[in-house]
C-alpha cells in the first residue's frame, strides 16, 4: 500500500473508463509504474474505510486523492446551482430529495437498485439513461452523493458523502478559489515534472471550471513567487514552461512499460508529440475501416522514448493475450521487439492469461512473433 500511495502521489488521478478490452483504464497506470500488482490495493483504497481515493470529475471521471474533496466543492456547487445539463431535474424535481432519502435508508445503491424497473434499450452509442440515473449523476456531480464503489458490472454505487469521505476531509474548511487553483496546479505540476500553462491547467480540467479558469494565471504567478514552480524553457516547445522544484532529472531513464490509452503520459496528445515526437490518437471511436493501428492500441515506452505501439485484446475465455497489430516508430532501436516481448509476457501473467499470440499485422509483428516464441522457449 505504501508503494501504491507513492505511485498515486506521482499520477495524482486515475482516469476511469468502462472499456475492458485489456484491463480497465484505472488499473493500468499503476501497472505501468509498479509492475504486476494486486488490484485489491486499489479496491481497498477506493472502497474500504478509511478511503485514500474517491471518485469524482477531477480530470474526467477519475479516482483522486480523497484530501482533494474540499478543493472540488466549488465545482460541486456549480453543478448544484446549474442543475446539471439533463432535463430530469426539471421534469421530476421531487426525485432529488426522494433519492437522497432512499439512499440514506438503503445504503450504497446502484441506479438499477433505485430505478422504477423500466428496461433500458441500447441505441447507437451507450445506454439510454433512466430519469433515476440522470438525477443520481446530478447528485454525484454536485457532491450531494458520493460513489462508494463499483459493482462487478461496473455500475456506480451511490451513497451519502458522510459514509464515503472521511470526516477530516468532508468537514475541512473550503479553500478559497485561489487556494484551490494553486493546489490543483501544484499537483498537476508535480505529476508532469515540467509542462506548459495549458498542460498544468488541463490536468484537473481547470480550463472548463468557470470558477477557477480566470485564476490560473494568478495562481501560477503565486507558485512561481513561492519557488514551487520555476520558469523554464524546453527545446523545441516554443512556449514558456514551468518546472516543479522537486522534479527529478536523472542522467538516464531506464523504463519499459506499455501505456494505457488513458495514461497521463498520453492524455494531452500535443504534449506527447512535443515530448516524444509520437503522434497518437485513440481509435476506439473510429469506424473499423478507418482505423490506422487498431481498436485498443497501447504505446510502448522504452527508456525515455515511445518506440512503438500494439493493438491488444485479452481473450479471457481462451486465456491468451492477442497482439492484433504491432508497429514500430521510425527511430525504434533494434532490440524493441525483444523488449516488447518481455513486457507482453509480464502483462499476460498479470492478467492471468497463459499465452501471447501475435498476428502478422504491422511492420514490427514478424520480429515480435519470433521474440515471443523465443521467450516461450527460454
Amino acid at each position: 500500500m505504501r508503494t501504491f500511495a507513492r505511485t498515486l502521489g506521482r499520477t495524482q488521478v486515475l482516469q476511469i473508463d468502462s472499456v475492458n478490452v485489456v484491463q480497465r483504464a484505472h488499473y493500468m497506470p499503476l501497472y505501468s509504474r509498479m509492475g504486476p500488482y494486486d488490484v485489491e490495493l486499489l479496491h481497498r483504497a477506493s472502497g474500504a474505510s478509511p478511503r485514500r481515493v474517491v471518485e469524482y470529475w477531477a480530470h474526467v471521471a477519475a479516482f483522486m486523492p480523497v484530501e482533494l474533496w474540499p478543493h472540488m466543492r466549488h465545482r460541486m456547487r456549480f453543478f448544484e446551482e446549474r442543475g446539471h445539463e439533463w432535463s430530469a431535474i426539471r421534469h421530476r424535481p421531487e426525485l432529488v430529495g426522494e433519492l437522497i432519502d432512499e439512499v440514506r435508508a438503503r445504503g450504497a445503491s446502484t441506479s438499477r437498485d433505485l430505478d422504477d424497473g423500466l428496461p433500458r434499450q441500447k441505441v447507437h452509442w451507450g445506454w439510454n439513461w433512466s430519469e433515476t440515473k440522470k438525477v443520481l449523476e446530478y447528485l454525484f456531480a454536485s457532491g450531494q452523493l458520493a460513489v462508494a464503489g463499483r459493482t462487478s458490472q461496473f455500475e456506480r454505487l451511490y451513497d451519502l458523502p458522510e459514509r464515503v469521505v472521511p470526516a477530516v476531509h468532508l468537514q475541512a474548511p473550503e479553500p478559497t478559489p485561489l487556494e484551490a487553483a494553486m493546489e490543483l496546479l501544484r499537483r498537476g505540476a508535480a505529476a508532469h515534472g515540467v509542462g506548459t500553462e495549458y498542460d498544468l491547467r488541463d490536468y484537473f480540467r481547470l480550463q472548463h471550471d468557470r470558477t477557477l479558469a480566470p485564476l490560473v494565471k494568478p495562481a501560477l504567478a503565486a507558485l512561481v513567487e513561492s519557488g514551487e514552480l520555476l520558469p523554464a524553457e524546453v527545446e523545441g516547445w516554443g512556449r514558456p514552461a514551468y518546472l516543479h522544484r522537486d522534479a527529478a532529472r536523472p542522467r538516464k531513464v531506464d523504463a519499459r512499460a506499455l501505456l494505457s490509452p488513458f495514461d497521463p503520459v498520453v492524455w494531452e496528445r500535443d504534449r506527447t508529440e512535443r515530448l516524444f515526437g509520437f503522434f497518437y490518437r485513440i481509435e476506439i471511436y473510429v469506424p473499423a475501416d478507418k482505423r490506422v493501428h487498431g481498436y485498443y492500441v497501447l504505446p510502448f515506452l522504452l527508456g525515455d522514448r515511445i518506440v512503438g505501439r500494439v493493438d491488444l485484446k485479452a481473450d479471457r475465455k481462451g486465456r491468451r493475450l492477442q497482439v492484433l497489430g504491432a508497429f514500430a516508430e521510425p527511430d525504434a532501436p533494434e532490440h524493441t521487439a525483444a523488449e516488447l516481448a518481455v513486457e507482453l509476457r509480464a502483462l499476460a501473467g498479470w492478467l492471468d492469461l497463459d499465452t501471447v499470440e501475435v498476428t502478422l499485422n504491422g511492420e514490427l509483428s514478424p520480429e515480435l512473433k519470433v521474440a515471443v516464441k523465443e521467450q516461450d522457449g527460454a
